[in-house]
């Protein structure tokens, strides 16, 4: 028993409670041993108490309906499903042991029940929970972080820099100069925090450089240590709520390099036994910044950044291209109408057409891959403006080699420090191809339409699956709503794209104080495209369904079938029937029989799927 209450005791949700409260939860726990890559519970489960982790490593994943993807890395003191003792619930993600785990399993009844024998110790348990929650709360990755939640418990902390005294918040691990930026740029409502891939980013490039420090003797092993553990706690996903600075800010990205410095010094402090604010320990600037500028650190990170988001939109584009093929497939004896400039053009398949929507979707995976490898040369170590001005000279390059551990990329350093630090011409080729991508989604989307248009007064040779009613006002509409909203996301990574064009063109001499609003414009675009095909994979083309009927009357009744024939009759007779049929709305087939130019026999052969869909010799 005294040692499950150790282990209750390193938990946030349980800490400063009595022996005798304690006592109470340990009673009701149960231990648990599992190997790695065990599933310990699963997201939509109901939730039957909390488990806490003693040992090993538990990954949190959360399915959106794309796929999971990766939230928060538990360890050692840390607890999942903790509001359970609060009301019934499901869980809201799954967990994973990335380790050999070692659990204590808190079965909500049974502590509830013990809890009930003492109403004072229920009182502090179930306080102290909700207390936790509350302060999660008030610091989530949501748009509302800010100064609002930050003073939400009226408690300070007095801290001082350039432009003098101010309070900060006593629970945040921000300081005063994420507070001053909160302040002065209250312009998207959107946060940093509300891209986890910038934190995670940014916490790695300060692990890389704490890392190069200590082994160049230029940082104390223990404050180096320190930092590096803060560094890797925000890696695995946690205080990612204590990042509010606004996306678009004044000074090149300064306000979001000092709040990662400041929310790394204050978290290191606590690891070494320190109060935050006590920079004396260890220092945002002299510490967690020695040997940077933001004007290295933040294009750095941001490239990373790129990177990583990359990764999910190619995910989410593999998945399209595969869904496209098995279309392709599906529809690939459905004959139809091709058409140009909107005009019946000669006959194809249905599956042709998917096939064609899935190569080229193909192609724009292979060009954003191809693109991505020039954001793997970085200016770290150039600090200021590329000389390398209160750097170490070996830093660089060791700081270089110590990144690509960290990230487990092929990471380079520029060549030329002065020219990379504020060259964004890379982010300027790069969002061309995700507007190319992005151009070519909606185009296919726009086609979706069309086809799909009716369903009895259109082409109606697709049937999109129905997602809502259509209309206020009109029973029985159906609109076809995804493909609508992938174009209106292609439109928005469009202008993003001019943006970019515009922010990188604005740099002057040695840096490019528009990176901000660069790196809001093409990580809104890559969190946007990479839903938006989500959607319209999951919701709209693995359902549709092709109208056989309709397509092949469109056919029969079109005059553009008369370029089968060509080759058998020559083009002076195909125009004339093309002309005839049009004039009288007789089908081409019975005008050439009519005429007695071919065979019924030849004409079977010449309108056959085979010859009207594919090259054939010519006789």
């Amino acid at each position: 028993m005294d040692a499950i209450t150790s282990v209750l005791r390193r938990c946030e949700i349980f800490s400063g409670l009595s022996d005798a409260d304690l006592s109470l939860i340990a009673r009701a726990a149960r231990r648990r041993e599992a190997p790695a890559g065990t599933a310990l519970f699963s997201q939509g489960e109901p939730r039957r108490g909390a488990t806490v982790i003693a040992e090993g490593r538990v990954e949190i994943l959360r399915d959106n309906g794309d796929g999971p993807e990766p939230v928060v890395i538990l360890g050692p003191g840390d607890v999942a499903g903790e509001q359970s003792f609060l009301a019934v619930s499901t869980h809201t993600a799954s967990g994973v042991a990335l380790t050999p785990v070692v659990l204590l399993d808190l079965d909500r009844e049974t502590v509830l029940a013990n809890l009930s024998q003492d109403g004072t110790a229920a009182i502090a348990v179930l306080s102290k929970v909700a207390s936790v929650l509350h302060q999660r709360l008030l610091y989530s990755a949501t748009p509302r972080t800010g100064r609002e939640q930050a003073y939400a418990s009226g408690r300070t902390r007095r801290e001082s820099d350039l432009i003098g005294p101010m309070d900060v918040p006593e629970d945040a691990l921000f300081g005063v100069q994420t507070l001053r930026a909160v302040h002065n740029f209250p312009i998207t409502g959107t946060p940093t925090s509300h891209f986890p891939a910038m934190i995670r980013a940014l916490a790695m490039v300060k692990q890389g450089a704490a890392r190069a420090n200590a082994r160049l003797g230029l940082l104390d092993p223990a404050i180096a240590e320190a930092i590096d553990r803060a560094c890797q706690e925000i890696i695995d996903g946690h205080w990612h709520g204590h990042f509010p600075t606004d996306m678009v800010q004044g000074g090149a990205g300064t306000s979001t390099n000092m709040n990662a410095n400041e929310v790394i010094a204050n978290r290191a402090l606590e690891l070494l036994g320190h109060k935050r604010g006590e920079y004396a320990f260890c220092h945002p600037n002299d510490h967690v910044n020695l040997g940077q500028s933001t004007n290295d650190v933040y294009p750095t990170a941001l490239r990373l950044t790129t990177i990583f988001m990359l990764k999910s939109l190619l995910e989410a584009m593999d998945r399209l291209k595969s869904a496209l093929h098995a279309k392709g497939k599906e529809f690939s004896t459905v004959i139809k109408m091709g058409r140009t400039q909107l005009q019946d053009a000669v006959p194809m398949t249905l599956g042709q057409e998917f096939e064609a929507y899935a190569v080229t979707t193909g192609e724009d995976i292979q060009r954003l891959r191809e693109t991505a490898r020039l954001f793997l040369e970085v200016n770290m170590g150039g600090t200021a403006i590329g000389t390398g001005i209160c750097a170490d000279p070996r830093y660089p390059e060791v700081v270089v080699e110590e990144l690509r551990k960290v990230t487990g990329l092929d990471i380079v350093l520029a060549e030329n420090l002065v020219e990379a630090t504020p060259d964004t011409g890379a982010f300027v080729m790069f969002s061309g191809v995700v507007k190319r991508a992005a151009v070519k989604l909606s185009k296919m989307c726009n086609d979706l339409r069309l086809l799909s248009s009716g369903p009895r007064c259109g082409f109606g040779e697709l049937n999109l699956p129905a997602m809502q009613p259509g209309s206020s006002i009109m029973p029985g509409k159906v609109n076809p709503v995804i493909p609508e909203v992938v174009n209106q996301v292609a439109f928005s990574v469009i202008g993003n794209d001019l943006t970019i064009t515009l922010a990188a063109e604005a740099g002057q001499l040695q840096l490019n104080v528009m990176e901000p609003v660069l790196a809001y414009a093409l990580a809104t675009s890559m969190r946007t495209l990479t839903a938006a095909v989500n959607v319209l994979t999951t919701k709209c083309i693995v359902g549709i369904t092709a109208n056989r009927e309709r397509c092949l009357d469109l056919v029969e009744h079109s005059i553009g079938i008369v370029t089968a024939v060509m080759p058998a009759i020559g083009y002076k007779r195909a125009t004339e029937v093309a002309k005839e049929a049009l004039e009288t709305g007789i089908p081409v087939r019975e005008l050439i029989l009519r005429k007695g130019w071919l065979t019924p026999a030849e004409l079977d052969e010449a309108f056959s799927l085979e010859a009207m869909t594919q090259p054939r010799p010519i006789r």
